[in-house]
């Protein structure tokens, strides 16, 4: 993988892990992220704030890929096979505890920002992210290949 390749990746997955949809340009290599339309609350304001990325997107749209925010069930597969390859098997099974349990999301944080695996967890949460990122990607250009 081409290093530009590789920074765009773990743009996209940074803007992913902030909550934003992000706009690939993949004639021009450029990114626009935008706030997950699902969160927000008053539209118009919204599309005030964001109105140029808005516009050429809306101008080029056959030239982006939108790769947007995971939906909380593949939060919850990132979640499940971080724990999976977890070495502390007590903390192993608190965590499947806490993921078939109340709250899961909220429980987890809590659960592995009070342990020694908080850094890995990140790592990981990145790694998995970037994959997801570069899948897209490769098929996003696969079928704007297919419209020329």
């Amino acid at each position: 993988m081409k290093s530009s390749q590789s920074n765009i990746i773990k743009e996209i997955a940074q803007e992913l892990d902030c909550g934003n949809d992000c706009y690939y340009n993949f004639k021009t290599s450029e990114i626009l992220a935008l706030p997950n339309f699902s969160q927000i609350f008053d539209d118009e304001e919204f599309k005030e704030s964001f109105k140029e990325s808005i516009k050429k997107i809306d101008k080029h749209k056959a030239d982006f890929i939108k790769i947007e925010v995971l939906d909380s069930f593949e939060s919850f597969k990132i979640m499940e096979r971080f724990v999976e390859q977890i070495t502390d098997k007590k903390l192993q099974m608190e965590l499947e505890n806490v993921l078939t349990n109340k709250k899961p999301f909220q429980n987890f944080k809590h659960k592995i920002d009070h342990s020694e695996f908080r850094q890995s967890w990140f790592e990981f949460k990145k790694s998995e992210l970037e994959k997801i990122v570069e899948n897209q990607l490769d098929s996003g250009k696969a079928s704007a290949q297919q419209r020329i």
